[in-house]
């Protein structure tokens, strides 16, 4: 359907999504083990015929994959950190960041990622009104305001409400351009392209698309 334009995004996990199984949610290095040999089943399945394994987390048993792709499916490892980082490079076609911390990248090259492609996820809010929007970001998207690995580890939407009430909307806001002005939108885009990120997915927060898909067109991507 997206012929060379399709990757898979992986990464260790967060328990919001996970806990439904019951099981013990392990730790992050656990979390690494248990990703690494996830993709390692993953590209074994992609070589086609019946494939087995038994591995320390997960167990196959002849297993195919009857369709495959004419090409295996580039793996983007997402890394908030330096052991996933380190991870992303070892087993990965690619990196995938959240923040323009170029030390992150320099870890992911260094541990055999280097040539390979790095991709950003940055939210933005547009509108016309500046405030309007900061309230829009704050009351869409208040996690981005929750610290370290906390957005990882709370296993309920009616604990991360709970945990958001201690979000203050400069928090937010203070991460995610707001507004009307095509250079605050603009220098967020080059703190990640300085940093070394190939490419750079906008995520608008909020309904009005069509404004944002047309201000970006317009104002922002013919200047980047």
């Amino acid at each position: 359907m997206l012929p060379g334009r399709f990757s898979l995004g992986v990464g260790t996990g967060e328990a919001l999504n996970e806990h439904v199984l019951g099981d013990r949610w392990p730790p992050a290095d656990v979390r690494l083990e248990m990703l690494k040999e996830a993709v390692a089943v993953m590209r074994k399945l992609w070589e086609g015929g019946q494939q087995s394994h038994e591995g320390k987390h997960y167990r196959v048993e002849n297993a195919r994959l009857y369709t495959l792709p004419d090409e295996p499916v580039p793996v983007m490892v997402s890394g908030f950190g330096a052991k996933s980082a380190v991870l992303g490079g070892r087993i990965g076609d690619g990196y995938i960041g959240t923040a323009p911390d170029a030390d992150l990248l320099r870890t992911f090259d260094e541990a055999g990622g280097a040539g390979k492609p790095k991709f950003a996820g940055i939210k933005v809010c547009w509108a016309n009104d500046e405030a309007a929007a900061r309230r829009t970001a704050f009351e869409l998207w208040p996690n981005l305001g929750l610290p370290g690995q906390l957005a990882q580890e709370i296993p309920l939407p009616a604990l991360f409400e709970q945990a958001v009430d201690l979000v203050e909307e400069e928090q937010v806001t203070g991460m995610v351009p707001c507004g009307p002005d095509p250079e605050r939108h603009l220098d967020t885009i080059r703190k990640y392209a300085d940093a070394g990120y190939d490419a750079v997915f906008v995520h608008q927060i909020g309904p009005d698309q069509e404004g944002f898909l047309r201000f970006y067109g317009e104002e922002v991507l013919p200047k980047v």
